[in-house]
């Protein structure tokens, strides 16, 4: 036996006990508001009727892309992303929201072609309430994570803000992010 076929069966024999890894806790004790932190985001969150929202929204809104059969939109979503250029408004059902960070959770599945996530003027997400866990821990645990090739956890239109700051929305993607509240 070599010296080093030595040394490796030492080490294979006085290897220490396996030991499970201790349970994460869930953190309920803390329940934030998703509202409340979606609006610190810069988001907005309705309740009503989504179709007749986007109308008073959004009255001059040319081209209108959903990817949910709850609402209707007037183009379909395209096969190129380039061609989301000129979409006023993107429409997308979210899997679920996470209370603490007032964000909603959008895979391939739900977005369809990811761009339409981030280069209309406007997206409005339909969220249903009861799909809200309460934060991250219970987020990441949610199946939806090991389903998904690509997720975003969606807090809010894009923002920046220069040292002085100057906070600009819709800079980089979307000017304005709603959630609608419907089952």
């Amino acid at each position: 036996m070599s010296s080093r076929d030595q040394i490796l069966a030492r080490v294979r024999r006085n290897q220490p006990a396996a030991v499970a890894l201790p349970e994460v806790p869930l953190f309920d004790g803390v329940v934030h508001d998703f509202q409340v932190n979606l609006a610190r985001m810069g988001g907005e969150y309705v309740q009503g009727d989504p179709t007749a929202f986007i109308r008073a929204r959004f009255p001059d809104a040319a081209v209108i892309c959903s990817t949910t059969p709850d609402v209707c939109g007037n183009r379909p979503l395209p096969d190129d992303p380039a061609a989301l250029e000129d979409v006023d408004v993107g429409v997308v059902r979210a899997r679920f929201g996470v209370a603490e960070t007032g964000s909603v959770w959008l895979s391939e599945a739900e977005l369809k072609l990811n761009a339409l996530g981030f280069l209309p003027q406007h997206l409005v997400v339909l969220l249903d309430p009861k799909t809200i866990v309460p934060n991250l821990h219970h987020a990441y645990r949610h199946p939806a994570f090991r389903e998904a090739r690509y997720a975003v956890l969606m807090t809010g239109p894009s923002a920046t803000a220069d040292i002085e700051g100057v906070l600009v929305r819709g800079a980089q993607g979307i000017r304005s992010l709603t959630v609608v509240a419907c089952r």
